[in-house]
């Protein structure tokens, strides 16, 4: 762990980017005065956390990457698995973190965020038959919104919780009154987010969440009661 902690320095300190090539094997041994074994233990550390691909073969060796939100998901299904809790626990999170991140959204949103906001936006409304459609870009809505806050942890904490309540995969459906429902919220909060107006924006999305725990609550109580487990999507 300490071994894998320096090379990340290293990475921040040479101003490494994504795809850039680590130091050759030799040259870290020298570095960390540390064993082959103890180097390609922590590498292979440093990959399962997304922060290296291990690239085989001559003119191979580590590669830089952008660590995403997968290992972050599965570390928190694991503490809440042990803690016995329900999937309840993930909505009422987002219940307390997503009217905060549609506000801070409202200001700080890039364009390019804002244009990825209304395309989710007019692609479920256009696609209003397809659940499939709804569910992917609910998720695209809501991962944007999450990313649009300018607040690090809040993208990658909404892209873990998404990742862990996907209603498709824990047996919820979502009827077309539902979709068209969503739709209209979403258009709702896009534009409070695109004019700027960050209490408009709090106040949608309170409503927004607090549309999708009654529904949940209403039509699927035992899947919110249903214990979280790892791997239990799909």
């Amino acid at each position: 762990m300490l071994v894998a902690q320096r090379i990340v320095e290293g990475i921040n300190k040479r101003g490494n980017k994504v795809g850039d090539k680590l130091p050759p094997e030799r040259v870290m041994l020298e570095d960390y005065e540390i064993g082959r074994g103890t180097l390609r233990e922590s590498l292979r550390f440093l990959e399962l956390q997304g922060v290296i691909a291990l690239k085989p073969g001559p003119g191979g060796g580590p590669i830089v990457q952008q660590p995403d939100g997968m290992g972050l998901a599965t570390a928190i299904t694991l503490l809440l698995q042990f803690e016995n809790a329900p999937f309840r626990t993930i909505v009422e999170a987002r219940t307390a973190l997503e009217p905060m991140m549609a506000k801070l959204a409202a200001d700080r949103i890039s364009e390019e965020q804002l244009a990825k906001l209304e395309y989710s936006v007019d692609n479920m409304r256009e696609n209003l038959d397809d659940e499939e459609v709804f569910v992917e870009m609910s998720r695209v809505f809501h991962d944007t919104i999450a990313q649009g806050s300018g607040n690090a942890l809040f993208g990658y904490l909404i892209h873990a919780l998404l990742d862990m309540l996907d209603g498709s995969a824990v047996g919820m459906e979502y009827p077309e009154r539902h979709r068209v429902a969503t739709c209209d919220i979403h258009e709702k909060i896009y534009r409070a987010v695109a004019a700027g107006d960050a209490a408009a924006a709090l106040t949608a999305m309170e409503e927004h969440i607090d549309a999708i725990w009654r529904y949940e609550e209403k039509h699927y109580p035992e899947v919110l009661d249903t214990p979280i487990a790892w791997g239990t999507r799909g």
